[in-house]
Order: structure tokens, then sequence, then C-alpha cells
């Protein structure tokens, strides 16, 4: 058995290492691990920006990669500590973004600013339970190649939004998106579809 294994078996080991990478009642990483760990288990490609502005609170006990050219605008927040967060090349994480894994983004991805993708949702089942103290349950958001999201746009868990996509900006998009659509709204709905045949962008009757 691997000391990962070990640790994740006794609860008294796993209570002291996740003290030790992170506060209990402030869910960032420690400075040290910021500083030695993170460099070593995560991977930045080529060209890969973050700017010092930047929120990374990211954790060793997931996954967090960036492809070569991608930039993570000032004041966005990553976190990754209830998923991965990957993010694929030549991909811009506008300004005041907040991603909250398990997200998956592809190559050529142009988010704006005050975006928000989350891949968790808390638990409110228990009435007597606050939701921040209930279980988390959670479903990967993918966004894949070529897509570009709106300012002040919603992603909600789960959903995957397809090639070449544009989200408007505003919209809550809480259903799965087909490649080559335009979506807005609240709820987001398809206003316009790529066709192929015609080779022109159809506006979607409602």
């Amino acid at each position: 058995m691997g000391i990962v294994s070990k640790i994740k078996d006794n609860p008294k080991l796993k209570s002291f290492a996740l003290w030790m990478i992170m506060p209990k009642y402030n869910p960032k990483p420690r400075l040290w691990v910021r500083m030695f760990l993170n460099p070593i288990k995560h991977k930045k490609g080529k060209g890969a920006v973050v700017r010092w502005r930047t929120r990374m609170d990211v954790f060793p006990f997931n996954n967090f990669s960036m492809g070569d050219n991608s930039t993570i605008e000032s004041f966005s927040t990553i976190n990754n500590g209830v998923g991965d967060v990957t993010i694929g090349n030549r991909t811009r994480v506008g300004m005041s973004n907040t991603i909250i894994g398990p997200v998956v983004l592809g190559n050529n991805i142009n988010i704006a600013q005050n975006v928000v993708m989350s891949g968790l949702n808390h638990g409110y089942e228990d009435i007597n339970t606050p939701p921040r103290d209930q279980p988390v349950s959670t479903a990967t958001i993918t966004v894949e190649d070529d897509c570009w999201i709106g300012a002040n746009s919603v992603i909600t868990a789960g959903v995957t939004i397809g090639k070449h996509c544009v989200i408007a900006g505003g919209s809550i998009v809480t259903k799965d998106v087909p490649p080559y659509s335009i979506v807005g709204g609240n709820p987001a709905r398809i206003l316009k579809q790529y066709n192929a045949e015609t080779k022109s962008w159809e506006r979607i009757k409602s």
C-alpha cells in the first residue's frame, strides 16, 4: 500500500495532511504548497501566463494544467479543490472569472469578463444543516474548442458546450449546447445554428 492510500485510509492522518495543505476554515493552499508543491505537481505549457493578481486556490490532491500560450487574467479565481481544472492551448480566461472544477476547457477559447463556471453544487436536502456544511456533488463542465463565452455568463455544473459556440453576454447556461450554436438568455436557449449545407448561420424560430 502506497503512502497516499495509507493517508486516505487513516482518518487521523488524512485530517493532519489536509491541515498541512490548508487551514481548516480557510480553504486556500498554504504558502509552502503554492511555492514548492504545486510547481512540481501541476503543468503549465510553453508561454502559459497566470497574472500575479489571480487567486490560485490550486491543491495538490487534484490536477491543474494549462496548455501552450494560454492566459489567466488578473482578479480571476481558479479552484480545483473538488475537481480537476484543465485548460487547453491558446485559451484566454478573462478578468475576474471564477472557475471551480471539475472543468475542462479546450483550445482556442476566449472567455470574457466576470464569467462563472462551477462544477460543484452544495447539498441542501437536510433542513437542519446549513448548505455550506452539507456534502457537495460534482459534475464536469466541458467547453470544447474555439468557443467564445460572453461577459457575465454563468455555466452550471454538468454542462457541455460544443465546438465553435458563442455564449451571449449575461447568459445562464443550464443545458448542453450543440456544436456551432449561438445561445443567449436566462435560461440560455439556441438563437442561431450553423447550417453546413447553406454555409450560413441561421436563426432558430422560437
